[in-house]
């Protein structure tokens, strides 16, 4: 025994024999408190046995046929390592025909002649005694059937029937397993390995399957040219029948393996020590699995408890030990063991009855510091038993802390949320339980933030300039700051080009490699602020430069120095292209876990060619190396040599543990899982733990691997739990983890908010009051509150409707909320429920409430009928939302006169019982605008507006002028297509009409004989126009026509009927038939031909002439206006008079028109004097009534018009 240990040392290196000390040791550790034990632990001595003499006979077998070579090497602790060579310590070759078994003999599918030779040696190696030893060669001689045929033939007369058969072919027979099936038992966590080699010609291809099932992905590997199916890490879930299938072109053969997984003991929940206070309860709980179910027996100081001295306060009760008062006498050690047939586990946990007086471990003083407005978390770590109740007070002779702004942890902290400048001072902590008090004081100071108060600026820089950050800050003044820049998150570039100053950075000489962003870090002792900068270099003006191009790849990679973490790398550069080498970059491959994956290692100064890398445990190495300059970057080098390095446990546990609750009853616990490299070894497996927080209770514990989620079952609902997830491997485990906080699934909330309140502030709008809910009848995370609201009834129409409930969301822990967008004058209802992470929660009771009148909407219609001289009929319908109770309706009207000008306005109250009214006593021939609206206690509502004219005296009916479509007019609700005029010529006519209604609609003419029943023809309108041209028409023909619009259910306007001309063109033809009309009219024919003649000849010489210098003064085309007696349109004029012909004037002797080639030119519609194109070409234009008087004849204009107009008039 070593001195002041438990360790017990064995030496036979100064003589004795090891048989001497084989047998089975356990260890004890015994105090006044009790005895722990430890696990048995075996010794056994190495042995490393001779092979046993045998005659070997020589091996003499025909082509084609199998063969085994048996090894048997001799039995050896641990077992020996089996492989065969040569008399050359030569490894034989093996393939799929030759391969070696798991019992290390050597088989032959078929034998080949090659196979000839007398040393198959088979070599067995004992590792642990660093010896081989050798059994004797075998011989193997291989019959060819020419050589067979060649000896027969030689010992027989010619006149014998001689000669081998040639080789043939067979189908697949099984070497090993013999048999159709065999049986395997295999424990849980080793692996699984399966045999099958088999014999036929052609050498047979080996397949595996698994009856009802998969072989389990990434843990199934192939060896042995796929005769060896091997399961890493094998579990109850890999039972079951495995199939190998021997094929080859003649058959197949299969054989079936019954693979059962038992499992030695292993934790569910290990005993855990208990520290108790004389009187208090506790429990042991040993739970173990395995397969079979392992049996559990307790041992109290290393001796059964059956036989151990009695404890009045100790019950066994299965798995679990329940203590009852105990007392200080309970003290001891007890040890769980958990066995089957398979091994055992033991575990000691010790109970500890202790009756301590309070003591707090926190030095007194401590000085704790904190940033203005940040958390500050302030210990009182203490000791007790019992366990001490902890109380805060501020100052020496202060008060008791409590209230919300503070936060008391179950270890003693005093956290406060958020620190402010009168937290500062000294808090006293106060431990006590019944044995005794004690106190300690700690002090709180509350520093300013820092802050960078100017901020480094975005630079853009020539090369070869200078350029300077500046970063100014503000701090504490009793803190010492720092300030560090990095450029693209890494430190500045070790170059005296770079000059750090107290508050700036300035970069001298500034090259290509400078571009990158500027980082300010100020740290303190307390908090850190930082700001960054992008820096962009551009060319400085061009000069002549040699080409430079990336570098060539290193090459002659070596690694050296190998070792379990470490290795040396070194390489030779490639051709730096005339720009020097800067960097190199080594990037690695792990060929076990990502092969064909390139990783960032590390990168050195370009000066340098070796580098001494870190490595991870268990990965497959290989290294390439990048070389850089300012140029770019080179090709990677050609890999190195492969390293794999050896196992370890992990350094690392999983990262984003997470536990949420999916069902009201369980905690789901999830995590992202270490990548492949992370795991540092074989078996990477994760041990979940988990326990209910602030509750004094053990952990559970389950070990899962190949999952990244595990779910408890049977938890309370929405309570907080600890939980940690450890990494571990076959070699350990990883660091123990931190705890995170998660809680149970949620469930809907119980208790609806009270005390619903509602204030209507206007006739739309009003707001709602509410209790919350106490948190613990949330039962999860409080999402919020809804407030469900709908309109019972009107309280004017005192109807009710479908009910549709509308619903507002307050997010948070809000007790108030605005319901916007009321109705007015109407009954509402509304209830409020609270909302967590599962759903809402009952309502509170309906709550009714009542919004006051407004203002009402405008009457639904307005109809003006029955016009007379002096009268109008005026219809309406009251309004759609009269928000109250109607007391009256108002309408105003006023005339409008010839010139569009509104004249005195009269108003009339109405009552708000009547749907009409009769206007009397107004003028005939007259328009007028009305203005109609409803009215309600408390104020009018929008109104309406309508036109309508009185019926005109038939004396005066040619003198009313057709009114304007105002810009400003109110669209009536109901379209309305009115005013249909026409004017009519020979063969066409132009219809004009006033539309009032909805906009964008799509107009078309309707016209026909008048008298026929033929079907009415449709042409469709450009556009949205209020005119049309119908041209084709027969002389001296009656027609009707009428308007409509598209898309508003066949709405048409009242039909108007017209008779084109030749009823007013048989009074000019008398005149046309005159002697002296016809010999004018050939004078000025002659006349206008003689002009033509002299201006071509003058034109010519390159001189001008009257007309043309008139239409250079005025080069603008002119559209005249439509006349108002005849209905004739006014002559088009072109500027330029190399231009062709454009239009010809109409000749208003016989009110004809000439057809011309465009349908759509204001000519034709007679609307250019106030219409307006945009820059598409289409008409935006609208129907003037007003027209400009002419002179009674023809279309004379104060300028002389050129002969070209003139001609155009006349023909």
């Amino acid at each position: 025994m070593k001195p002041n240990s438990g360790t017990l040392v064995i030496n036979i290196m100064n003589g004795g024999k090891a048989e001497a000390y084989e047998g089975v040791y356990q260890c004890t550790a015994r105090n006044e408190r009790g005895a722990a034990i430890s696990n048995n632990i075996v010794i056994r001595p190495s042995r490393s046995p001779l092979w046993t003499k045998e005659k070997l006979e020589p091996n003499q077998v025909r082509e084609g046929d199998s063969l085994v070579l048996h090894c048997r090497p001799p039995v050896g602790l641990p077992p020996p390592i089996i492989f065969w060579m040569d008399n050359a310590f030569q490894r034989l070759p093996q393939s799929e025909r030759v391969s070696q078994g798991l019992n290390g003999d050597l088989y032959f599918s078929n034998v080949q002649p090659e196979d000839t030779r007398e040393d198959y040696i088979c070599y067995a190696r004992f590792n642990h005694t660093q010896t081989i030893q050798q059994k004797q060669p075998i011989s193997v001689k291989v019959f060819s059937m020419d050589s067979l045929n060649d000896t027969i033939a030689a010992n027989l007369s010619d006149t014998d029937i001689y000669g081998a058969k040639p080789v043939t072919e067979r189908p697949p027979i099984l070497l090993t397993p013999t048999g159709t099936t065999s049986n395997k038992v295999e424990l849980r966590g080793n692996v699984l390995l399966l045999e099958c080699i088999a014999a036929g010609l052609p050498t047979p291809v080996i397949r595996w399957i698994k009856e009802g099932g998969e072989l389990p992905a990434n843990r199934t590997l192939f060896e042995n040219f796929k005769k060896t199916l091997k399961i890493i890490d094998v579990s109850e879930a890999d039972s079951g029948n495995y199939k190998c299938i021997a094929r080859n072109i003649l058959g197949s053969t299969h054989h079936v393996i019954s693979v059962t997984v038992k499992a030695a003991p292993y934790w569910i929940t290990a005993p855990r020590n208990l520290v108790l206070s004389p009187g208090e309860d506790g429990t042991l709980i040993c739970r173990a699995n395995g397969n079979p179910k392992p049996s559990i027996s307790w041992l109290a100081n290393g001796v059964p408890i059956a036989i151990a001295p009695e404890d009045p306060s100790r019950k066994v009760d299965g798995d679990t030990i329940i203590f009852s008062a105990v007392q200080e006498r309970s003290s001891a050690v007890y040890q769980c063991n958990a066995s089957n047939e398979y091994g055992y586990l033991l575990a000691n946990a010790f109970v500890n009855v202790l009756a301590e007086p309070p003591r707090i471990l926190t030095p007194a003083n401590k000085l704790y510091q904190v940033i203005l407005d940040s958390p500050a978390l302030i210990d009182c770590a203490y000791f007790g038993s019992p366990k001490p109740e902890i109380e805060w007070f501020k100052g020496v002779k202060g008060s008791i802390l409590r209230g919300n702004e503070y936060v008391f942890h179950d270890n003693g902290t005093l956290e406060i949320p958020v620190a402010q400048k009168d937290s500062t001072g000294t808090y006293t902590c106060v431990a006590r339980n019944e044995l005794g008090k004690i106190q300690n004081e700690v002090q709180l100071e509350v520093k300013d933030p820092t802050m960078i108060i100017k901020q480094p600026e975005y630079k853009v820089i020539q090369r070869y300039g200078h350029v300077s950050f500046e970063c100014i800050i503000k701090h504490d003044s009793t803190l010492i700051p720092t300030v560090i820049w990095l450029k693209d998150n890494d430190e500045l570039p070790d170059d005296e080009r770079f000059l750090v100053g107290k508050d700036n950075l300035t970069i001298m000489n500034v090259t290509d490699k400078d571009d990158g962003t500027y980082t300010c870090i100020v740290n303190t002792t307390l908090d850190s602020v930082s700001a960054s900068a992008v820096l962009t270099v551009v060319a400085a003006p061009p000069t002549p430069a040699i080409i430079y191009a990336r570098p060539n790849p290193p090459f002659d990679l070596e690694l050296t120095g190998q070792l379990e973490r470490s290795i040396e790398l070194s390489w030779i550069p490639g051709d730096e292209n005339n720009s020097p080498i800067t960097s190199f970059v080594i990037e690695y491959e792990d060929g076990l876990h990502e092969p064909g994956v390139w990783h960032y290692q590390t990168e050195v100064p370009g000066s340098q060619t070796t580098v001494q890398l870190k490595l991870s445990p268990y990965v497959n190495y290989s290294f390439r190396v990048i070389a850089v300059n300012e140029i770019g970057r080179s090709q990677p080098s050609e890999p190195s040599e492969q390293y794999l390095t050896k196992s370890a446990n992990p350094d690392e546990n999983p990262s984003n543990v997470q536990g949420i609750g999916s069902e009201p009853d369980n905690l789901v616990i999830t995590w992202e899982s270490l990548k492949g490299f992370q795991s540092n070894g074989p078996g990477l497996q994760y041990k979940v733990s988990w326990r209910q927080k602030d509750v004094d209770d053990e952990w559970t514990s389950v070990v899962v691997a190949n999952v990244s989620k595990y779910i408890v079952s049977g938890t309370p609902t929405f309570v907080p739990y600890e939980i940690k997830v450890q990494a571990l491997n076959d070699l350990g485990y990883a660091p123990e983890p931190s705890e995170v906080i998660g809680h149970s699934g949620e469930d809907l909330p119980m208790v609806a908010p009270g005390n619903v309140q509602v204030h209507v502030i206007n006739s739309t709008l009003a707001k709602v009051h509410w209790d919350p809910v106490p948190l613990k009848s949330v039962r999860g995370h409080l999402q919020g509150y809804k407030v469900y609201y709908w309109k019972v009834q009107s309280l004017s129409r005192r109807s009710k409707r479908h009910i549709e409930k509308k619903i507002l969301t307050f997010r948070g822990n809000k007790t108030f909320g605005m319901l916007p967008g009321l109705e007015p004058y109407s009954s509402y209802k509304l209830n409020v429920r609270v909302v967590n992470g599962k759903g809402e929660g009952p309502a509170s009771p309906d709550k009714v409430f009542k919004t006051p009148e407004g203002v009402p909407s405008s009457p639904s219609f307005l109809k003006i009928t029955n016009p007379t001289l002096d009268s109008l009929t005026l219809e309406w319908g009251s309004p759609t939302h009269p928000n109250g109770v109607l007391i009256s309706y108002i309408l105003k009207f006023q005339p409008i006169n010839n010139t569009h000008e509104l004249g005195p306005l009269v108003e009339i109250r109405i009552p708000a019982n009547e749907s009409s009214l009769i206007l009397k006593n107004l003028n005939y021939s007259t328009r007028y605008k009305f203005y109609f609206n409803a009215q309600t206690s408390v104020g009018s509502g929008s109104q309406i507006t309508e036109e309508a004219v009185t019926i005109m005296d038939e004396g005066k009916m040619a003198g009313i002028p057709r009114p304007a479509v105002g810009a400003g007019k109110v669209q009536p609700l109901y379209p309305r297509i009115r005013n249909v005029t026409t004017a009519a010529a020979e063969t066409y006519a132009n219809i004009s009409w006033e539309y009032e209604g909805p906009d964008h609609a799509n107009f078309y003419v309707e016209y026909g004989v008048a008298g026929s029943k033929e079907d009415w023809k449709k042409e469709i309108v450009n556009g949205s126009r209020s005119f049309f041209v119908l041209k084709g028409l027969t002389p001296g023909t009656a027609y009707k026509v009428r308007v409509g619009a598209e898309g508003l259910s066949g709405f048409r306007s009242s039909e108007d009927v017209f008779e084109t001309g030749p009823a007013m063109a048989s009074r000019q033809v008398d005149i046309a038939t005159q002697g002296w009309f016809i010999g004018l009219m050939c004078a000025v024919a002659l006349l206008i031909l003689i002009l033509l003649i002299v201006c071509f000849i003058r034109r010519n010489k390159g001189g001008k002439y009257p007309v043309k210098e008139k239409e250079d003064a005025h080069a603008d085309p002119e559209i005249q206006p439509m006349k108002e007696d005849d209905g004739t349109f006014g002559e088009y004029s072109d500027a330029e008079d190399h231009k062709p012909l454009k239009k010809g004037s109409r000749t208003p002797s016989d009110r004809t028109v000439k057809k011309e080639d465009s349908d759509d030119s204001l000519v034709d519609y007679g609307e250019g004097v106030n219409g307006q194109f945009n820059e598409d070409g289409s008409f935006i234009g609208q129907y003037s009534g007003k027209k400009e008087k002419e002179p009674a004849e023809g279309n004379e204009s104060s300028e002389a018009p050129s002969p070209v107009n003139a001609m155009n008039s006349f023909v």
